[in-house]
């Protein structure tokens, strides 16, 4: 106990010597939302000084949950804008944006061997669900 005591003085007396930061204030430019209606639609609309803004408008799916479609960005250190765009439904979200990472194109020919093994898959795949249709 009296260890507990001293390490958390000694901790409150290191802390005490850290120089702090100051906080900086932000102003918010924007803020406008709109809460669901009876039809679900709802919205919302911000923007900050330091360059983060955000906007999306939503309503019910046809599964029950919310489908949004909206944009955000924020300021890079370069002083660049990032921005990001999506969609966000039944089939998930979807964002778009110059940030996100593209799959380099396969610098290689697919070989003659893979193609025709991938075909001869496809061409048993057709005659399997034939003989299970006319077994039907």
């Amino acid at each position: 106990m009296k260890l507990a005591l001293i390490l958390a003085l000694a901790v409150v007396a290191a802390a005490e010597k850290l120089p702090s930061a100051p906080i900086p204030v932000v102003a918010i430019l924007r803020n406008s939302q709109i809460n669901p209606d009876v039809l679900g639609a709802h919205s919302s609309d911000f923007e900050a000084d330091n360059g983060i803004a955000f906007k999306f408008s939503g309503s019910e799916g046809v599964t029950g949950g919310a489908n949004h479609v909206g944009e955000y960005s924020y300021l890079l250190e370069d002083g660049t804008v990032a921005k990001v765009t999506y969609v966000a439904d039944e089939n998930g979200f979807q964002p778009q944006s110059d940030l996100l990472p593209v799959a380099p194109l396969n610098p290689h020919p697919m070989p003659q061997h893979a193609i025709d093994q991938i075909e001869k898959a496809r061409l048993e795949d057709e005659a399997k669900a034939r003989e299970e249709a006319a077994s039907i």
